[in-house]
């Protein structure tokens, strides 16, 4: 095939050449009957067997973030429909594979046109009643440009239709992330259970209203923005209204979304990056600019408006060996693998976050602050021989006359989780003084010799105490070291 390939290449080669000299003034049009080239638009994706999925149809994710890679299988016993379906247990938080599971399916080649359908479906039953973590579609381990997933599934032990719309199915003309999910024991109190899922596949409902579409959980933020620094769009995605008139929250990659300014010698084109988040970068000194999205036709609920306020000042590069240093956040080392950056301990937590980069360089940004947790706990952190923590703050605004500053470290003890008679904490105090100054970077280092365990650190938290009006703070090189 090869050879006969390259054979037409040739033969059409000499026929345009030819054509160029006899017709030099001449424009050939494309016939009416030319078609282009599509992919394949086949709907299943697990009906009692795989079907058109790369070999190993069950990609995990990474297990150095915790999953577990050994959970999955085929049930030849369990079905909805025919004789198989698909086998996730789902292990307690202490196996030594990995203490949640998770992983996509795959298409085999080159992709699928999905255009012409609504929805992912499927149907499930667990060996209890519980809920899975987030099922959905277009995480492909490359950009995920398109990814779409729901939360907090409803399991029980019968089975169950689960319906996902597609945010926008005219974007799907090439998609090869047919299905992700992920599933721990949060629900079962550790306690590791089965989910089966059979009848899996792409469908047509016809039925499935758009609501309304959303950024930034349809809130209208506002940040200041300097020269150089990123605005990434955040809790993007689009509320639906089912046939049997259940609201469904379906988290949409902002890929899917328009996006417009209303400045842009302020703010710059907008981007992807190469895991699919959608950003902006602020090009202007002075200004502002309000940007919006939609879906389709529809305007997206919230916005950001930037205020631009001139060039940056960094923090300081550290310079301590990499050898030295378990780090958390900093662009100058490889950081430890973190849960979350902002734990939403809610109703209690108000603190929201803003994250922005600036020339490369990250910097955590937290507004409307009382206190936010920073989770590292798949896996945790040995610090026995790392008894140091250091971290780098910027105050944008004036130093309240009533600052005062708690961080918090806690070792989860042996089992390795958040909570319980083995966990141990120490509490750090930074207090109002003639160190504490707005507008510029300070450096703090606590020695961690008061803390009891450090064999299973897995939580910093960082707290606004006694009635301090300290309301935002950056953070840049968040990590433990030894001398």
């Amino acid at each position: 095939m090869k050879y006969i390939i390259n054979r037409k290449l040739i033969v059409m080669t000499f026929a345009a050449t030819a054509s160029l000299l006899l017709l030099t003034n001449c424009e050939r049009e494309i016939s009416d009957d030319a078609k282009l080239a599509t992919y394949p638009s086949t709907a299943n994706i697990f009906t009692d067997d795989p079907v058109g999925l790369t070999d190993a149809f069950f990609e995990s994710y990474d297990p150095a973030s915790g999953a577990n890679p050994t959970g999955f299988n085929v049930d030849n016993n369990e079905a909805y429909v025919g004789k198989k379906s698909i086998r996730i247990d789902v292990p307690a938080p202490n196996d030594p594979n990995g203490g949640y599971i998770g992983g996509v399916f795959r298409d085999r080649g080159a992709g699928r046109n999905l255009t012409g359908y609504d929805a992912l479906t499927f149907w499930v039953k667990a060996s209890t009643t519980t809920t899975m973590g987030t099922a959905g579609f277009g995480v492909d381990f490359a950009q995920n440009k398109y990814s779409s997933t729901i939360d907090n599934i409803q399991l029980s032990t019968t089975w169950r239709k689960v319906i996902i719309p597609i945010p926008d199915p005219s974007k799907l003309t090439q998609e090869k992330g047919l299905f992700s999910f992920s599933a721990g024991t949060q629900d079962t109190d550790g306690i590791g259970y089965t989910i089966w899922i059979d009848e899996l596949r792409f469908e047509k409902l016809g039925n499935i209203r758009l609501l309304n579409p959303y950024i930034f959980n349809g809130q209208d933020k506002t940040v200041d923005g300097f020269v150089g620094s990123t605005q990434t769009f955040t809790e993007v995605g689009a509320l639906f209204n089912l046939a049997n008139g259940q609201n469904i929250k379906v988290n949409a990659s902002p890929a899917y979304f328009n996006f417009s300014s209303t400045n842009t010698e302020l703010t710059g084109p907008f981007k992807l990056t190469s895991t699919g988040q959608m950003y902006a970068e602020i090009v202007g000194s002075t200004g502002s600019a309000t940007i919006t999205a939609s879906l389709g036709e529809n305007m997206a609920q919230g916005s950001l408006k930037v205020n631009a306020v001139g060039d940056f000042s960094f923090a300081p590069t550290p310079t301590r060996p990499a050898g030295n240093v378990t780090s958390v956040f900093s662009n100058r080392y490889t950081n430890n693998p973190v849960d979350f950056f902002n734990g939403f301990w809610q109703p209690w937590q108000t603190t929201q976050s803003a994250h922005f980069t600036i020339a490369n360089d990250d910097i955590l940004r937290y507004t409307n602050f009382n206190f936010v947790g920073i989770q590292f706990a798949n896996p945790t952190v040995n610090l026995s021989n790392k008894p140091n923590l250091h971290f780098d703050m910027y105050l944008p605004n004036a130093v309240p006359a009533n600052f005062d500053f708690l961080v918090t470290i806690e070792d989860f003890g042996p089992d390795n989780v958040d909570g319980g008679s083995d966990d141990t904490r120490v509490q750090l105090f930074v207090r109002n003084s003639s160190n504490i100054v707005s507008k510029q970077w300070m450096s703090f280092d606590f020695s961690l010799n008061n803390l009891a365990n450090k064999n299973n650190v897995g939580l910093i938290i960082f707290e606004n105490i006694n009635g301090s009006s300290l309301r935002e703070l950056y953070i840049d090189n968040l990590y433990f070291y030894n001398n």
